[in-house]
């Protein structure tokens, strides 16, 4: 059978703890495919903030969106053409401290500019963004890519950050296939 690959374990872990009525980040709304799956989470009285820095990754976002949205009522998704390291200046005040789940989804849009990649500087202050509005029992989940040109540095210092917030605040997960070292994997928190 197998584990569960880190985006399904990222999703699992968020399903968890979010629910219908909820507000929600995708701080990387890619191809759409964690907007979509947050969407359903939260249903039609949840709220999903998505953002990219790519055009192209939002109008995946809006086609993947509107193809679902016959199938089954969604959360009301607000996208935002912002780097994500942006979400405390852009998220309505309503949103502070009630986030139930920050996704992150590192790295470059497959199929597009590979040279557009997220970058260490700019992550992590879009982590501590995120940090500051999660609700008390929310989670925030970090697919990283090291396998890349740069993935490997931003891994390292997402790892170094999540390994020094205090446990007071919050309490960190890796989870990752030690004999593939350059294989995606996640880094997880659950706020107090």
């Amino acid at each position: 059978m197998g584990f569960l690959s880190v985006l399904t374990m990222a999703q699992r872990w968020v399903a968890e703890r979010a629910r219908p009525g909820d507000a929600v980040v995708d701080a990387t709304a890619g191809g759409g495919v964690d907007t979509l799956f947050l969407a359903r989470t939260v249903g039609s009285k949840g709220t999903v903030y998505a953002f990219d820095i790519q055009e192209e990754a939002l109008e995946r976002t809006r086609r993947r969106l509107a193809e679902a949205s016959g199938a089954e009522p969604l959360a009301r998704v607000q996208l935002y053409h912002a780097g994500h390291e942006r979400m405390a200046e852009l998220l309505p005040s309503s949103a502070r401290g009630r986030l139930r789940a920050a996704m992150f989804n590192l790295g470059y849009l497959p199929g597009a500019d590979a040279s557009v990649i997220t970058k260490p500087d700019t992550t992590l202050a879009a982590l501590e963004a995120a940090l500051s509005l999660l609700a008390p029992g929310g989670v925030l989940t970090a697919v990283l890519y090291p396998g890349h040109p740069g993935g490997d540095a931003e891994a390292a210092a997402v790892e170094r950050w999540a390994a020094g917030i205090h446990s007071s605040l919050a309490q960190t997960v890796l989870y990752r296939y030690p004999q593939k070292p350059n294989a995606p994997y996640l880094v997880a928190l659950e706020n107090r």
